[in-house]
This record gives structure tokens, C-alpha cells and sequence, in this order.
């Protein structure tokens, strides 16, 4: 902790400014993010909290590839800015609704499509804004400073805003926009970098060479076709599911504002050197079959668990888990992509979890039409674990992860040179 002080100080009081801002963003928008599926799901039941989750992936499917090159256009404070009046007119918007009692699901869907395009402009923004302001030599103690902030207002974000539900679904929005309102003013302080020349491509062909990539790499390819599977499972069970289940308990809001916090507080535990110590430890292969079994049992026993207390305490092992399993695979995967396809690589991954994270929801929502919401919990915590592990079949995969991070580097192109041969190499 006395590091990170240290190394707090010795940051530029501009990028200190990014990197609260960032933080306070991060806190408001968790906090909705707690606020928003509970009063959906008290208001609108299973059908209207499912279409609640699909839109809002694949908005996020569609809007951050489209918008995110913006940041390469434009200047990124005026961007941010404009980002986040749009992001806090929404939240208003909201609070007017719940305060006047009016649940209007088609005027909420059409605001929070709204809200989370706006939302994909201002993180890619913001990280230019810190890579451009830091000094030489700096990047990392910069990036590791934003990622700490984040974590912060992750963790405080949702359980500020289920403790609001205690006051009511109005106040807690209220609290929601009033939050927004202060990161936007804030975000008024940010200086901006120097205008780059502009460098972004259009998306759509930097989107399609980095899934051309992706397939013609077996291990990248199934791992993809894995993650694809495991996450339609796993993503209804760590969001759209959890307030259906606590609202079945007869639990207050503030348990759900617990349970994210819970979760949020094991991605820091994680993030903060015990996924390191465990990579160390037992390897990284091992890590990451043992956290894909936790993240499954966890999210299964949720389903059986009736105690509040404990729910929060397997959502801090789904949370650990997550942490874990990230950094065994965001690594390794990263120094094996080539630089010139890193990022393309990337972004076609993120689309693929994003597709997962629209077909989910629709899956949890025919599920629930059949089977009770602990039935349903306990089986996709168990098939989101299963098909996890179906990595440990993918040849190739063991002695990837056993493989150092000096081996791990440019390993694709080593193992797949014919992968990368016709295609163009990144400006």
C-alpha cells in the first residue's frame, strides 16, 4: 500500500486528475448497474430483464468498435465531455421516471441503449488521454495506478448503489445521475494531450482481420470457441439471474449492491497479488482448471444457497475466480499475438464474448419459462464451469500455459507462420 502511495505522488497532477475521474465514472456507473436491473426485474419480471441484458450486449457488440476509433479522431477531453452529458441526460431521464412512478420499459431500453453508447466512447477516450499525458518511462506505474482507481470504484459503486435501493428505486437513481453529475464536472478539469495525426482504420476491416487471425490459429480459434460457450452460461448467472434470485429469497436491494460489491472486492484480492502468487504456486495450467471448477461450483451453489451472507461470499469466489483466469489468459495470449495483430486479436474477442453475453440472456429467459431461478442458477453455474474446462482438451493448451512469458512471446507466429503470411501487417 505504502508503494502505491509513493507511487500516487510522484504522478503528474494531470494524469492524477484522469485517473480520478476514471475512478468516479467507474463508481457511477456500477452503481447504476445495480440499481437499474433490480427495478426491471421487480417491475417487468424475467421477460422484461432478459431483453433488459441483450440489449444492453449488444449495444455494447455494436457501439465499441464503431465508436471507439473516435478517440484517434478527435480531441479526447471535448469527447469524454460530451460522452458524459449524454451518459448523465440518460440517468436523469431515469430518475424522472422512477420518481414519478412510471415504468415505461420501451422509453427505459431506448435510454439505456443511449447511455451505454455513450459509455464506449469514454473508456477508449480515457485510456488515450492517460497513454498520451504519460511521460516517458511512466506507462506502466500510469496504467497500474488507472487500474487500482478502477478497482476502487468498482468496489464502492455497488454497494453504494444496493444501499440506496433501501431508500427506494428513485433515490437510488437520483444518486445515480447526482454521481454522474460530479464525474462530469470533473471530467471538465481533465487537460488534453497534444492532436495526434489521425490513425484510426475503419472498424469493420480491422474487426474482420483479427477474427480471420483468431480462426486460422487452432489454439486462439478453440479457445475463442470455448470462452463463446462458457460465457453464454456465465454471463445470465452473474447478472441478470442475481436479482431474480434475491428478489425469490425476499431480499432487500442492498443484497444485491452486496453481492457485486462482494464479487468486485475478489477481482482486487485477485488483481492485488494473489492470482500472481497462485500462477507462481501451482503453475498456470493448474490455475486455471481449479478457478474454472470454483467460478462454476460458486455460481451453482448460489442457486442453493438461501443464507444472504453466503451469497455474497461465492460471488467473492466468482469474483477471485475471474481474476485468476484473467490474468492466466490475458498474458500469455497477449505476448503470443503478433504486435501488428495485437489489437485487432483482442477486439475479436471482445466481439465474440459480447455475442455470447446476447445469446445468454435470451437462453436464461427460455430457461425460466420452465424451471425455477435456483433450478435455472444451479445449472448454469455448473455448465458455464464444465465448459470451461473443455480447454484441458485443446491441443496445444497445456504446453501454452506451461511455457514462460519469454516463451510465451510471438508464440502464434512461431507454432502458425501460415496464419499470418497474406494478411496485411498494421500500419
Amino acid at each position: 500500500m505504502s508503494d502505491a502511495r509513493a507511487t500516487w505522488r510522484t504522478l503528474d497532477p494531470r494524469v492524477r486528475i484522469v485517473v480520478l475521474s476514471d475512478a468516479l465514472i467507474w463508481l457511477s456507473l456500477m452503481a447504476g448497474f445495480v440499481v437499474l436491473p433490480w427495478w426491471v426485474a421487480r417491475e417487468g419480471g424475467v421477460a422484461d430483464l432478459a431483453v433488459w441484458a441483450i440489449v444492453r450486449s449488444v449495444v455494447g457488440l455494436l457501439a465499441m468498435p464503431m465508436l471507439s476509433p473516435l478517440a484517434d479522431r478527435y480531441r479526447a477531453r471535448p469527447l469524454i465531455i460530451v460522452a458524459m452529458v449524454v451518459y448523465t441526460a440518460t440517468a436523469i431521464g431515469m430518475a424522472v421516471l422512477a420518481q414519478a412512478d412510471q415504468y415505461h420499459f420501451g422509453v427505459l431500453l431506448a435510454l439505456r441503449a443511449v447511455s451505454a453508447a455513450a459509455a464506449a466512447a469514454v473508456q477508449p477516450a480515457m485510456n488515450k488521454l492517460l497513454t498520451d499525458l504519460a511521460p516517458d518511462g511512466r506507462l506502466t506505474a500510469v496504467l497500474s495506478a488507472q487500474q487500482g482507481a478502477q478497482s476502487v470504484g468498482r468496489l464502492i459503486g455497488p454497494a453504494l448503489g444496493g444501499a440506496m435501493l433501501v431508500a427506494g428505486v428513485a433515490a437510488a437513481l437520483w444518486l445515480h445521475a447526482v454521481l454522474l453529475v460530479g464525474a462530469t464536472v470533473l471530467a471538465m478539469r481533465l487537460s488534453d494531450a497534444p492532436r495526434h495525426a489521425a490513425t484510426a482504420a475503419r472498424w469493420w476491416p480491422e474487426l474482420r482481420a483479427g477474427l480471420r487471425a483468431i480462426w486460422r490459429v487452432p489454439l486462439e480459434r478453440h479457445w475463442n470457441v470455448v470462452n463463446f460457450v462458457s460465457w453464454a452460461f456465465l454471463f445470465p448467472a452473474l447478472t441478470m439471474l442475481l436479482p431474480l434470485r434475491l428478489q425469490s429469497l425476499g431480499l432487500p436491494g442492498v443484497w444485491l449492491g452486496l453481492c457485486e460489491a462482494g464479487a468486485a472486492f475478489g477481482i482486487v484480492v485477485g488483481a492485488f497479488g494473489f492470482s500472481r502468487w497462485s500462477i507462481d504456486r501451482f503453475g498456470r495450467y493448474a490455475t486455471r482448471v481449479v478457478f474454472a471448477m470454483t467460478q462454476g461450483l460458486a455460481l451453482a451453489a448460489v442457486g442453493w444457497a438461501e443464507q444472504p451472507a453466503v451469497l455474497v461470499v461465492l460471488f467473492g469466489l466468482s469474483g477471485l475466480s475471474t481474476s485468476a483466469m484473467g490474468l492466466v489468459g490475458l498474458t500469455h495470449r497477449s505476448l503470443a499475438r503478433p504486435d501488428a495483430f495485437r489489437a485487432r486479436m483482442f477486439a475479436g474477442s471482445i466481439a465474440v464474448t459480447q455475442l455470447a453475453a446476447s445469446i445468454g440472456p435470451a437462453l436464461a429467459g427460455v430457461s425460466l419459462a420452465h424451471a425455477d431461478v435456483s433450478v435455472v442458477y444451479v445449472a448454469f453455474g455448473l455448465l458455464g464451469g464444465i465448459t470451461s474446462l473443455a480447454l484441458m482438451l485443446v491441443p496445444g493448451f497445456r504446453a501454452f500455459m506451461r511455457a514462460s512469458e519469454a516463451q510465451a512471446k510471438d508464440w502464434y507466429v512461431r507454432h502458425h507462420p501460415q496464419a499470418f503470411e497474406d494478411l496485411p501487417a498494421k500500419p
